[in-house]
């Protein structure tokens, strides 16, 4: 009898496809990087820290995401890549362990007037077949309830081929929309201001018409004039009713002027598609003043701002119709369909209720399907954009998020934490860009860049745990514990700036008085109405200037010299020192490269694959042609100065033969708010969204405002940067000015002279002022819960 012995207990040899377990990084040159190696642990959660510009984007965004994209899409095939954006390969020599990436930034979504919270994430769409299924009356399919549908009918002859004969038959054909037809779907009309588009007492030949662009000298003139309809030498005032329809309402209308064919139409039609049909942002600043001033929208009178036939409204499911399931607060909305029980539509319910879940598990609740998606904040539409992914079953997948605590209160950041802690533990990778300390906590990885920004920084300066973090020198690892302290003394206000009966969105009828000459935090959670507070009470006024998260407007040709004004004093420095003209020492003028059209680069189009930027071989790059960057100035000439980062344009600039002093003043202001690394020519397009946001500051503080409103100024910051924007607040107020800060950091808060805090919740649950008083009296009292996470935060 024969006995098996020496049983083999090892462990088996793991699985080849079980060794993918990181993202490996080699040789990573995006924007700043200096040949970045890293690896990164899959199905964990990791926060990537560093200051402002160090490289956390260009790691995480620019390299490791786009790269995701970049193959994915190679998958298609190349008709379809067609008519897709092109992506070129990152600068990197390897990525491996790469899986899916889902990007969820700060970008704003679409402006587009009919785009709403309920249209962007699809709950619009469950709701219209919910009431196309069970609404009474019933009133058609679920077109039938959609503003974005418009109804039409027809009928005529169409000719059909049958059984070898052609045979003619008269066909009629209907589609019941739900636009509402007299404001297309929009929810507001235009109303013109006819004395903002021309001064009566003048004839169109002595220029009447005051519209930007619209002289009698130029194309628009030689239209008006010649067409015929008009007397070009009568006064408007003295028109005819046909003579005034004509110029302001006629319809599109062929003529013929000076033997040339064009089209003639009034000037509202004219403005409604020229002006109106771009987004307000978007506009040139002289464009935005004249529709301020020329046009008032106002709530559709037909529909009440629903943007909805009558015949949509008047269906109804429990006394709700799809109006006023829109108009309703999430969070009462969810409630209102948790109580529908019909088994034929359960799935529907199913899935809508999660949805709307969703929303008040992610702190928006308080918001509305009807709201319009172009007036979410960067952080609201960055949450906004989460909700689809919650439910997903999808794992293995890696979500990239960029500071996904922007705009949240310290009460909500536990509920955001619980989320991405969610998305991890399916099984996913989740990468963070962050700055907050509550935040970079629940990190199971942490990867600091540094050690500062712009060229000095571009390099992993630690990897590890958070605890490794912690006892790290890195600038991350010394502020990660920072606390701040309350002020000894706070200054006394010069004066009030009165709002009484405030009543935007969720604000109930607010009285409030903000102390000026003083810093002043406006706090409160998410949705609890503080920008509706500041936003629609002060930001209009006179002498106030608003500073908000808006991004900048600008292309590859825009650089921070061009947006603040800088290069203004320094062209005209050159073309003195050197007898020429300034329009030379413009790389968007006449003084650009023939060859690449002052661009640096020039561009190939390869179609669907991705196109090809190469150095420009006539300019190296620099911009300008070669003559000009013969003229120097403090021995200098014009491309080496936009090379320049702004700490050292500062003291070239500020004192010797290159002295200027307009731009000296302007890049102390830079400085000021922390931004000395930027180089003076370097692409808008290359900042981060808390750059240009100080960018914007910058040069607003240039202006003659006395009031100055920021909106979250702690945006993109870094713990160590936090003490010098709070310098800078200081300094604006020892000037004489009065600041009003909306802001979320307890360290801001615990320098306030004043705080005022909204709440005590979101949506119907706030726009009341709970609290107003200094940060001591806030930590003393404790009856908010601002003042519960500001007295835990502040170092007794």
């Amino acid at each position: 009898m024969s006995m098996a012995t020496g049983t083999d207990v090892r462990p088996p040899a793991p699985h080849a496809a079980d060794s993918h377990d990181l993202i490996r990084v080699h040789g990573a040159r995006e924007n700043n990087l200096k040949d970045v190696s890293i690896e990164i642990p899959k199905r964990r959660l990791t926060v990537f820290t560093g200051v402002s510009g160090s490289g956390k984007s260009s790691l995480v965004f620019n390299t490791i995401a786009a790269e995701s994209q970049r193959l994915i899409n190679e998958t298609y095939s190349t008709f379809v890549q067609g008519f897709m954006p092109t992506l070129a390969r990152p600068e990197v020599d390897v990525l491996e362990g790469l899986t899916t990436a889902i990007i969820v930034d700060q970008q704003r979504m679409g402006s587009d007037p009919r785009s709403t919270v309920g249209t962007a994430t699809d709950a619009n769409a469950m709701l219209r077949i919910l009431f196309s299924r069970l609404g009474e009356p019933y009133i058609g399919p679920a077109k039938a309830f959609s503003f974005n549908v418009a109804s039409i009918s027809g009928a005529g002859a169409v000719t059909i081929e049958r059984a070898g004969k052609t045979v003619k038959e008269k066909r009629a054909f209907s589609i019941t929309g739900g636009m509402c037809p007299r404001c297309e779907g929009r929810g507001s009309v235009t109303d013109f201001d006819l004395t903002a588009l021309y001064d009566d007492a003048k004839s169109l030949r002595e220029g009447a018409l005051t519209i930007p662009g619209y002289s009698m000298d130029g194309w628009y003139g030689r239209i008006f004039m010649g067409s015929g309809f008009l007397d070009p030498d009568k006064p408007i005032r003295e028109y005819t009713g046909t003579e005034l329809h004509d110029l302001l309402h006629k319809e599109a209308t062929k003529i013929k002027v000076d033997g040339i064919n064009v089209t003639y139409e009034g000037l509202i039609p004219r403005i409604r598609k020229s002006f109106l049909a771009k987004d307000r942002e978007a506009m040139q600043p002289h464009i935005r003043a004249f529709v301020d001033r020329a046009i008032t929208f106002t709530s559709c009178p037909d529909c009440g701002g629903t943007r909805l036939t009558e015949a949509a409204r008047s269906s109804k499911i429990k006394g709700i119709s799809i109006a006023d399931a829109c108009a309703m607060q999430i969070s009462d909305l969810a409630d209102w369909v948790r109580e529908l029980d019909e088994p034929s539509v359960a799935p529907l319910l199913a899935t809508l209720q999660h949805t709307l879940d969703s929303f008040v598990e992610i702190g928006l609740g308080y918001l509305s399907l009807e709201r319009p998606s172009g007036t979410l904040s960067g952080g609201e539409a960055q949450r906004t954009k989460m909700i689809r992914h919650l439910g997903s079953s999808l794992t293995d997948v890696t979500y990239v998020f960029d500071e996904p605590t922007i705009g949240l209160h310290p009460h909500d950041i536990q509920r955001m934490n619980g989320m991405l802690l969610q998305l991890r533990d399916k099984g996913n990778t989740v990468l963070v860009v962050e700055h907050k300390p509550e935040a970079i906590a629940i990190a199971d990885h942490v990867v600091d860049l540094g050690p500062h920004a712009g060229t000095g920084g571009g390099e992993v300066v630690f990897e590890g745990t958070v605890d490794g973090l912690r006892a790290s020198d890195t600038l991350t690892g010394r502020h990660l514990d920072d606390r701040a302290s309350l002020k000894a003394s706070v200054r006394s206000s010069s004066g009030a700036l009165e709002v009484r009966g405030a009543s935007a969105h969720n604000l109930q009828d607010v009285d409030v008085d903000i102390p000026l000459g003083v810093l002043v935090v406006v706090t409160g959670v998410a949705g609890s109405g503080k920008s509706s507070l500041i936003g629609g009470s002060v930001a209009g006024r006179d002498g106030v200037v608003s500073v908000d998260q808006t991004p900048i407007k600008g292309s590859r040709r825009s650089n921070p010299a061009t947006y603040t004004g800088l290069l203004d004093p320094i062209r005209k420095a050159f073309a003195k020192a050197n007898g020429v003209k300034p329009a030379l020492f413009s790389a968007n003028s006449e003084g650009a490269c023939p060859a690449c059209k002052g661009a640096g680069v020039v561009y190939m189009d390869l179609a669907m694959m991705a196109g090809v930027a190469t150095t420009c071989e006539e300019c190296d790059g620099k911009r300008f042609q070669a003559a000009v960057l013969e003229h120097r100035f403090g021995g200098r000439d014009i491309s080496e100065v936009l090379a320049m980062p702004v700490a050292e344009a500062e003291e070239f600039f500020g004192s010797g033969e290159a002295r200027i002093p307009a731009a000296h003043k302007i890049l102390q202001r830079m400085s000021d708010v922390g931004l000395g690394y930027l180089r003076l020519g370097q692409p808008l397009t290359t900042l981060s969204g808390g750059e240009r946001q100080r960018l914007k500051l910058a040069t607003e503080m240039g202006g003659k405002g006395g009031v100055y409103v920021l909106d979250e100024p702690t945006t993109g910051l870094h713990l160590a940067d936090v003490e010098q924007l709070l310098g800078l607040l200081d300094r604006l107020v020892d000037s004489g000015k009065s600041v009003i800060v909306i802001e979320h950091h307890q360290a801001v808060m615990a320098h306030a002279d004043w705080i005022i805090d909204l709440g005590p919740g979101a949506g119907h649950d706030g726009g009341r002022i709970v609290f107003q008083g200094t940060p001591a009296d806030l930590v003393a009292d404790r009856s908010t819960l601002t003042g519960r996470h500001l007295a835990d935060y502040v170092a007794t």
